[in-house]
């Protein structure tokens, strides 16, 4: 539990492994541990030092974060044939975070998304942030979640271990009002679940919209665009927007449309057509409305499955990895890594192209705090914000 206006201190920084050991069954191989690891992974231009947690579930299913962004750097799963690789991007060290990335594997607050003009409105006072996404505010701002150095404590059960992000965010921090005590536990199950629980408390009224921001390529390490992944979106609708990817207010219909993925189809099967949408985006960079969602904040205690529903499934056929999603969020972002453009150098030299990661981030609606018919972001002194994502892993024949 997050104290309220007090930030957690840093443990100490020695090597750390949980073993968890696992029953064996009769005739079964030698039993097999899952484990948390913690090692130094580096230090921040202000001294402050950076934290890797490597997470391993019974399967041998691998997460790695680090504290700086709460960033993932790793996945490693295997294809249909049993081959392990990362299907993530990211970086090998922590300098390249430091100089700045398109939030490659970060959490992202206080608010995932855009808000128009960097302002809003709230309780009769304006605020102004950060137009670091000229003309809008994106991301939390110059100076957002991903970039700041968090707590973490890890932590195992009898099916899973994981790590306990938490953050304190100041009062004016990019302009938000109020002290936000900030939470977000990565799980990593024996299912093959990555579970993203999200809390935080303030004590001034602020708008507050986390999500998580991993770039995927089911492919692997060594693949290039991700255009011929197989998407699943579970939405009759998304949020059209204007020339600076602010939303309309409208909630469109997909039917009829390059955005209909409610029955699967290749991400790049329609991303060239010839709509103003694409055109505005330079592809998907789209929020969808996730049918059968509540309109409503999310309040699932940490145990709860109840209230998630499937937003998204991917499938790559080649190696026959995927990818499900399901979330208590009432949207999710679908962007097809349109701004990647060849310039950064990833994780062992790999130069990430042209649409070489999709992005899927649960999440309410985009400049929510400026539209009043969307659900509201709103949180306030006493209540409690709380949500859930689940990612879970498999393959295909």
């Amino acid at each position: 539990m997050i104290r309220a206006n007090c930030r957690p201190a840093p443990r100490p920084l020695a090597f750390l492994i949980i073993p968890v050991l696992l029953p064996a069954c009769a005739g079964s191989d030698p039993p097999m541990t899952r484990t948390i690891t913690s090692v130094p992974f580096g230090t921040t231009g202000a001294g402050e030092v950076v934290e890797l947690f490597t997470m391993t579930n019974a399967n041998g299913l691998e997460v790695r974060a680090i504290t700086y962004g709460g960033i993932i750097l790793s996945i490693k799963t295997p294809d249909r044939d049993g081959r392990w690789d990362d299907i993530v991007l990211g970086f090998d060290s922590l300098e390249p975070y430091l100089a700045g990335s398109p939030y490659f594997g970060s959490i992202i607050g206080r608010y995932g998304n855009r808000i128009a003009r960097g302002r809003f409105t709230l309780d009769g006072e304006t605020f102004a942030l950060a137009t670091n996404n000229a003309p809008n505010h994106l991301h939390g701002g110059d100076i957002g979640f991903d970039k700041v150095v968090w707590t973490g404590e890890p932590f195992e059960r009898d099916d899973a271990v994981g790590v306990v992000f938490s953050y304190t965010s100041p009062d004016g921090e990019e302009g938000y009002p109020g002290t936000l005590d900030v939470r977000v536990t990565y799980t990593l199950t024996d299912a093959d679940e990555l579970i993203f629980d999200y809390h935080a408390t303030t004590d001034r009224a602020t708008p507050v919209n986390l999500t998580q921001h991993s770039y995927f390529n089911l492919a692997g390490s060594a693949a290039g665009d991700i255009l011929g992944h197989e998407l699943t979106i579970d939405a009759s609708r998304y949020t059209p927007v204007d020339p600076t990817l602010i939303p309309t207010g409208e909630l469109a219909p997909v039917e009829g449309t390059p955005f209909d993925f409610r029955t699967p189809a290749a991400i790049g099967a329609r991303i060239d057509a010839d709509h103003a949408q694409l055109a505005a985006g330079l592809g998907y960079d789209h929020n969808y409305v996730l049918d059968g969602n509540p309109d409503v904040m999310s309040g699932l205690s940490s145990g709860a499955r109840d209230g998630l529903h499937r937003a998204a499934f991917v499938v790559e056929p080649l190696t026959g990895r995927t990818l499900e999603i399901h979330t208590a969020e009432p949207g999710i972002q679908f962007y097809s890594g349109n701004f990647l453009d060849g310039t950064i150098t990833g994780k062992n030299g790999r130069v990430y192209g042209h649409r070489s990661g999709f992005c899927l981030e649960t999440q309410h609606y985009p400049d929510s705090p400026n539209q009043p018919t969307f659900p509201s972001t709103i949180l306030r002194p006493g209540e409690q914000y709380g949500t859930r994502t689940v990612v879970t892993f498999g393959t295909t024949g």
